[in-house]
């Protein structure tokens, strides 16, 4: 496993983030998500990211429970807050009143004494950013949190916010998690610019883009059992079951450049991504303890000038219509 530096902060986190999104807590067993939590330890991942929305608050206390076996300095725990998690009018949003509550919340779940990135799960228009990042920085001076973050913000919400901490003196944000992957790359023409200029450390979600990318989905053909794509509770960013025939297609002719690096698509993907100096880590959602050993093999892989050519030729292809699979 290789490490890099979260943006120009002194922490070091793995390139490969186990997150926990749709599975622990939910779709998948608390055993299997035991094993997939060590073994990502184990192979080198020392980068966690979980949030106090998923599943109601239980990937948070499954993460901590499996992660406090291991020496707190050991591993970099992330979580979030910005969702709703109550009916009331003041449980939900980036306030000062939910950031610190439920920073609070997220320790007992965790059963950790500090949150080593704490991250707004997107932006809130109804409060002062001011209030917000006031927030954020009381937490890092009380010791509860060492880092804060932000996710699917937009550049001008990032850059804005920035300039804040800077005439306030706040504690500088320290990460963007954005969506990022071969078919989704909105953040080349603004996020990775900022980032890179201020510091910011890169860590994407959706790498794979939901599956897509791992090979598994083939143009007129059922979906695979026990996928995403076929689980109604899962396939919500997979418009359905409906996938997009140019992508599929062009998976296919991704196929062969993954086998001249000697990888697999879903290695070959992250990697893509790890191109970027800007990506500190790249996210993956693991529901076998194989798909982590598999995912774990692409930190440290250098993709070829021709092949990342040979790639960008791929995905300017123009194919045209859609098809629906799992008819």
């Amino acid at each position: 496993m290789e490490y890099r530096q979260l943006g120009k902060h002194g922490i070091r986190v793995s390139e490969i983030c186990l997150g926990s999104w749709l599975t622990y807590g939910g779709a998948t067993a608390e055993d299997t998500a035991r094993q997939c939590i060590e073994q990502a330890y184990d192979l080198g991942i020392n980068f966690f990211d979980t949030a106090n929305v998923y599943a109601g608050g239980e990937a948070e206390k499954i993460v901590g429970k499996v992660l406090r076996q291991y020496p707190r300095e050991s591993y970099v725990l992330a979580t979030k807050v910005y969702f709703p998690m109550g009916n009331g009018p003041n449980d939900r949003g980036l306030s000062r009143k939910h950031i610190l509550e439920q920073c609070d919340a997220s320790l007992k779940r965790l059963g950790l004494d500090y949150i080593d990135l704490y991250q707004a799960h997107r932006y809130d228009p109804t409060v002062p950013l001011a209030e917000t990042l006031t927030a954020f920085d009381h937490l890092v001076k009380q010791g509860k949190i060492l880092y804060y973050g932000v996710s699917a913000w937009s550049a001008g919400q990032l850059a804005h916010a920035t300039d804040l901490t800077r005439l306030a003196n706040f504690a500088p944000i320290a990460s963007d998690q954005p969506r990022y992957n071969m078919f989704d790359r909105s953040i080349e023409e603004e996020i990775l610019p900022l980032c890179r200029r201020e510091g910011i450390g890169i860590i994407n979600y959706s790498p794979l883009a939901q599956g897509l990318l791992t090979g598994k989905y083939k143009p007129n053909q059922a979906l695979p059992e026990g996928s995403r794509a076929s689980d109604p509770k899962q396939n919500m960013f997979l418009n359905n079951g409906e996938l997009d025939q140019q992508k599929l297609l062009k998976v296919q002719r991704l196929l062969p450049i993954a086998e001249q690096e000697g990888l697999s698509l879903s290695q070959l993907a992250l990697a893509w991504c790890l191109r970027n100096p800007e990506i500190s880590s790249v996210i993956i959602g693991a529901s076998k303890p194989t798909q982590v050993q598999e995912n774990v093999s692409a930190s440290g892989k250098q993709l070829s000038p021709v092949s990342i050519q040979r790639i960008e030729e791929v995905l300017e292809m123009e194919i045209s219509d859609r098809v629906t699979v799992g008819a």
